[in-house]
C-alpha cells in the first residue's frame, strides 16, 4: 500500500512538473485585452421597411385562442385500490422459487 501511494506521488509531482516547466514557451505576465468586433451599421437607427413574406403561398390564416380540455379524449384512471388489489393478485398468482438458499 505505501509503495503504491508513493509511485501515485512520485507520478503526480513528475506531471506537475513536467506542465509547469514545459519547454514549448511561456506564459506573458501581460495582460491581454479582448475587444469585440464593432459593427456599427446594425446599430444605426433606421425607418422600418415593408414587411415581406417568407411563405410560398400567398394565402395565409391565423387563428387564436385556446382549445378547451373537453375537446380532447380523456381515458378514465383506475382509482389506487384497484391498482393495488390488481398488483396483489398477480403477484399471488406469480411463480414461486422452490428453493430458498440461506446463507450463513
Amino acid at each position: 500500500m505505501k509503495k503504491t501511494l508513493f509511485v501515485l506521488c512520485l507520478l503526480s509531482t513528475t506531471a506537475a512538473f513536467g506542465q509547469y516547466y514545459s519547454g514549448a514557451g511561456h506564459l506573458d505576465s501581460q495582460p491581454v485585452i479582448y475587444e469585440p468586433p464593432s459593427h456599427p451599421a446594425h446599430a444605426t437607427y433606421a425607418p422600418m421597411s415593408q414587411e415581406r413574406s417568407v411563405l410560398t403561398s400567398t394565402s395565409y390564416s391565423s387563428a387564436q385562442g385556446e382549445r378547451r380540455a373537453s375537446d380532447f379524449p380523456q381515458v378514465d384512471g383506475i382509482s389506487l385500490g384497484m391498482y393495488a388489489r390488481e398488483m396483489r393478485k398477480q403477484h399471488s398468482q406469480a411463480k414461486k422459487a422452490r428453493v430458498v438458499w440461506v446463507n450463513q
